[in-house]
């Protein structure tokens, strides 16, 4: 597992390999130099605190939550070199942070504006148009219901009736020989 803070990869991280009876750490020089932050804790120094602490409050992308474990992992059986393993633990959490990185400088904004004038001409249209729409078929709703009201009572419901007594005699016994 690497270091707690997302962004450790850039400074020393603290890789954890468990073996089978110990518990080996090492840590890894990426470069980048440290900071120290109010709770004393080390920072990049190429890296800020982050203005939104969760920005994901409600698990919308709870299932985006990938680790290098869950898509590589070497059975009991057959193991790589140690080293082999860490650089490709590390290779993988930074290429994932960084190209997630580029990619979302790229399309954020864009992505955004679109799905900001999207969801406004969604909600103009809700307002505008569907909202009227269902206030006037409520409004119009009492007079249509003693309208339907009347049809169900002198059409329908005595074809019904006249069906149910007629079938209501109808007994089915099922039994086994």
């Amino acid at each position: 597992m690497l270091g707690s803070h997302p962004l450790g990869l850039l400074g020393h991280s603290v890789v954890t390999m468990i073996k089978e009876d110990s518990i080996e750490e090492i840590k890894i020089d990426l470069g980048g130099e440290e900071q120290q932050n109010e709770d004393n804790s080390a920072l990049p120094q190429n890296e800020t605190i982050p203005l939104v602490e969760n920005r994901d409050p409600k698990g919308v992308n709870a299932h985006l939550r990938v680790t290098f474990e869950d898509v590589i992992a070497e059975p009991q059986s057959i193991h790589s070199f140690d080293r082999v393993w860490l650089w490709s633990h590390a290779l993988f959490e930074v290429s994932r942070l960084w190209f997630y990185r580029i990619i979302s400088l790229i399309l954020a904004v864009p992505v955004s504006l679109i799905a900001g004038i999207l969801l406004a001409i969604l909600s103009c249209l809700h307002i505008w148009c569907v909202m009227p729409c269902v206030r006037v078929f409520l409004i119009n709703m009492p007079s249509i219901q003693t309208i339907w009201g009347s049809i169900l009572d002198t059409a329908i419901s005595p074809f019904f009736r006249s069906m149910g007594k007629c079938c209501s005699t109808i007994n089915v016994h099922l039994s086994r020989d």
